[in-house]
């Protein structure tokens, strides 16, 4: 279907770079792509969408490697004290994510920038780049195809992005298996992968990001980091972690939800059941290695803040104010004002118009997966959700 060699040559001809940097990026493509031709059973949406993916991560790749050269100071910029969110996916990490970047000191990295990040963002033209709009063209795509997708993930080329859209130009990316049934990548990433080279990227396109316009602070959020929080911390050493926390088995529901919409539009073979068992075997995997990071202190005591999804669903700006002052910040009464101004402007999906899945849709053994996540909740006092 795709080979490397093709579309790398691809992306070499439409940039006129050659330099993809370390080569770090080769195994992980390589496995994707075998594994898109192998299992993803790609419609023709399917096949457009994953092969301009890969293109457009490729192409960022050489221009952010041929910008760097240009521009040898971005190798000196310093990231600081970052703030990090993790935790497991739909725990109210991008709505947090989104808030915190309403803070006029923190930099959070927006969608249109790490979708195009080359030329680097400048700060005179940080709100009126013509990619902003390239970038939400794509999005409005999205929401034409799939209605209802934006509200039960918000699209929006200026809002925060994840860390995991910044993986991609390393190919190891959580995105592809939630995107594809590619369960032999997906094995490899989680067991296999050597993540150390991709948070060595991960630092290299922060730099290029702020090189022209920079904040006092990266806030920075993604899913990810809960399998990895040792390779981020050892690339991050002064890292501050917000982990959220929230009832696994709802967790599964409300991915295999999500995934659901997007698998639906590129396979007319898709199937909930065996996208739930991923993700049930892949938040064990997550919740075990990343009690077991916490257990061994892999994050420095006065580095990490807790936060249920509970307690943040019931006062978004309460918790907030909790996470700031454990972490030493000032949340003035400006930054409060904003934060509650994007709440009213983004209140989620009120009208349920995305097909949401119950637990029971997913065929998992709800007593089975309860034992296997107990060690978590109980270290973490989180409790059980109706699973409705």
């Amino acid at each position: 279907m795709f080979s490397r060699e093709r579309l790398a040559t691809q992306a070499i001809d439409a940039t006129g770079l050659d330099d993809f940097g370390e080569d770090s990026w080769q195994e992980g493509l390589d496995r994707y792509l075998d594994a898109l031709a192998s299992t993803a059973r790609l419609n023709d949406i399917g096949v457009d969408v994953a092969r301009d993916g890969v293109l457009n991560d490729l192409t960022n790749r050489l221009g952010i490697e041929q910008w760097r050269k240009d521009h040898p100071a971005v190798a000196q910029q310093e990231i600081l004290r970052p703030i990090v969110i993790v935790g497991q996916p739909r725990t109210g990490t991008s709505i947090l994510h989104d808030l915190l970047a309403q803070d006029p000191a923190s930099r959070a990295p927006l969608s249109w920038e790490v979708d195009r990040p080359v030329p680097a963002p400048r700060t005179e033209t940080y709100r009126t780049d013509p990619r902003i709009a390239e970038c939400q063209a794509t999005f409005d795509f999205v929401e034409s195809i799939i209605p209802g997708f934006a509200a039960f993930h918000e699209l929006g080329a200026q809002l925060a992005q994840e860390d995991v859209r910044i993986f991609n130009s390393d190919f190891k990316s959580m995105i592809y298996p939630l995107q594809f049934e590619v369960p032999a990548y997906n094995r490899w990433l989680l067991h296999e992968a050597d993540m150390a080279s991709t948070y060595r990227w991960h630092r290299r396109f922060l730099q290029h990001l702020q090189s022209e316009h920079a904040g006092e602070r990266w806030v920075l959020k993604s899913p990810v980091h809960m399998w990895h929080l040792d390779a981020l911390l050892t690339e991050y050493p002064d890292a501050v972690v917000v982990q959220t926390h929230r009832d696994p088995l709802k967790v599964v529901a409300s991915i295999s939800a999500l995934g659901a919409s997007l698998r639906q539009m590129t396979t007319d073979h898709f199937d909930l059941r065996t996208l739930a068992m991923q993700y049930s075997e892949d938040i064990v995997v997550c919740l075990d290695r990343a009690l077991a990071a916490r257990k061994a202190v892999v994050i420095p005591p006065g580095q990490v803040v807790d936060l249920r999804f509970t307690d943040f669903r019931k006062d978004p700006l309460a918790a907030i104010a909790g996470i700031y002052d454990a972490i030493g910040l000032e949340l003035t009464a400006e930054t409060e004002a904003r934060m509650r101004a994007h709440l009213d402007a983004h209140p989620g999906d009120p009208g349920n118009t995305l097909r949401r899945y119950t637990f029971a849709d997913t065929g998992l053994d709800e007593a089975n997966l309860r034992e296997r996540v107990q060690a978590y909740q109980d270290h973490f006092g989180v409790e059980p959700e109706p699973l409705t």
